[in-house]
């Protein structure tokens, strides 16, 4: 690899130099998280039964008698019989996180518009543990703007508010609050705007190659029974 290399006391002045900008990212980031938690909330009015493991569940229930609720929208549309290798890479990255966000009055699950028996199957093959439901033949995907008729899927700003999704499901997060029998939608983020939710990709960030995707995307990325085939 063709890179500059300096002695020890230019590569500690260069570290240094960077360690500013480091901090004030730092504080970007804290200031950008205040921002997110002071949105407006708008209130959930309504009702959506969501197909899981314990039966058919509400939303309300999905809080598990917590106070907040994170939902990971994960691709996987009904006529597929594999959930999509882009959002079991996230999932691989919030399976274990969920016992620390319980532990902090916050639920998560995973929802997408298979059928649950798909669901259940692919979870199964994954060997994950999370708490992922079926929104089959509601509203909701397309409510929190994940999934999106013909007509739309070519609509600039049906997708992250700005831009045109390009096919009938995608990938984002939602945020929910429960205050007694009131729900409120708090935040949501859709694209380039998960990628603080993969610790995979922060790792691979402070390496000498990065990603080292290009302009190619998430080319390499494959569900993690598949590496190696």
């Amino acid at each position: 690899m063709d890179h500059p290399v300096v002695s020890h006391e230019e590569w500690l002045r260069a570290r240094i130099e960077l360690l500013d900008r480091e901090k004030e990212f730092t504080h970007e980031r804290e200031r950008m998280a205040q921002a997110v938690r002071a949105l407006p909330w708008e209130r959930v009015e309504k009702k959506y039964v969501f197909e899981g493991a314990r039966g058919d569940r509400t939303l309300p229930y999905l809080f598990d008698g917590r106070s907040q609720l994170i939902v990971y929208h994960f691709m996987f549309p009904p006529e597929w019989d594999e959930g999509c290798p882009h959002c079991s890479f996230w999932a691989d990255n919030f399976e274990r996180a969920i016992v620390h966000l319980n532990a902090r009055d916050t639920s998560m699950v995973a929802i997408s518009r298979a059928p649950y028996p798909k669901l259940a199957a692919y979870r199964d093959r994954m060997r994950w543990t999370f708490d992922w439901l079926s929104s089959f033949e509601t509203d909701f995907n397309y409510d929190f703007g994940v999934s999106f008729t013909p007509e739309q899927e070519q609509d600039e700003g049906a997708y992250n508010y700005t831009t045109a999704p390009g096919m009938s499901d995608r990938e984002g997060v939602s945020v929910f609050l429960r205050d007694g029998d009131d729900l409120f939608h708090t935040y949501s983020t859709y694209g380039r705007g998960i990628d603080i939710f993969n610790v995979t990709y922060n790792y691979l960030d402070v390496t000498p190659k990065g990603r080292d995707e290009g302009d190619r995307g998430q080319f390499w990325v494959r569900r993690h029974d598949e590496y190696g085939r």
